[in-house]
């Protein structure tokens, strides 16, 4: 079961890493949000397409298994980052224990460093860390995914190296190995499937949530109605 501790690595003095990335998130998501809204709506899906499996990156996990809660992701994806900022980080904390939220890689061509996120966040996966790894990416977002200006996503592969071996030191990781698995091919098979998987799922934008294998169609017009939405259909689904 994935731990439920806040990582060390988002620690700051001063103003918060949250409060930056929702800054940013603002500033940047806005353009996309109603984008991200209309082509959810979009891709023929596959119904036999694999949602999850017992293997897949868990942030909460339910004991009575009853409810899953899947999200296909980009970590370079500014309406991922607002999300997270504004949904899915309060829906793990207030859901823990009543939902399996399961996370799955769906990095998008436009997004130069998605893929490089991913590996970092499969590799600390490999060392029982991926929920603290995911954290990192999110709170830290503005400092390894948007360039200078925070006008664009960044493509500064170096940044990125550094910034995500140091937030694997700070987790405690064996840096050595983490850098040998990011890299390696049983992670970037894991990505490509979790790509493939969403793809036959009718994924065509991050992020795509489905509830129990019913796929979650945003309707409002900004992040508290989706999360109101959203909190709506995971609670229907536990009422059954």
């Amino acid at each position: 079961m994935p731990r439920t501790s806040s990582s060390p690595v988002t620690a700051r003095r001063g103003p918060s890493a949250n409060v930056l990335v929702t800054i940013v998130v603002v500033v940047v998501a806005a353009v996309v949000f109603g984008g991200v809204l209309l082509s959810q709506r979009d891709g023929d899906a596959d119904a036999s397409a694999p949602l999850s499996g017992p293997d897949s990156n868990t942030l909460t996990q339910a004991a009575d298994g009853r409810v899953t809660v899947v999200e296909f992701l980009d970590y370079q994806c500014p309406a991922c980052a607002g999300y997270y900022a504004s949904v899915t980080r309060k829906l793990e904390q207030d859901y823990a224990g009543r939902i399996t939220f399961v996370t799955r890689n769906f990095p998008l061509e436009m997004h130069p460093l998605a893929v490089q996120a991913a590996q970092a966040a499969e590799a600390a996966a490999l060392q029982g860390r991926y929920r603290e790894m995911y954290h990192a990416l999110y709170d830290n977002y503005q400092d390894w995914a948007i360039a200078p200006g925070g006008s664009e996503v960044s493509s500064d592969t170096a940044r990125a190296a550094t910034l995500f071996g140091t937030y694997a030191r700070d987790l405690g990781l064996d840096l050595g190995r983490f850098h040998a698995d990011a890299t390696s091919d049983a992670v970037r098979q894991r990505i490509d499937t979790d790509r493939a998987d969403g793809q036959r799922a009718g994924v065509t934008s991050t992020p795509t949530i489905f509830v129990d294998g019913a796929r979650f169609d945003p309707a409002g017009g900004s992040y508290a109605e989706v999360d109101a939405q959203l909190r709506g259909q995971i609670d229907e689904a536990l009422a059954q």
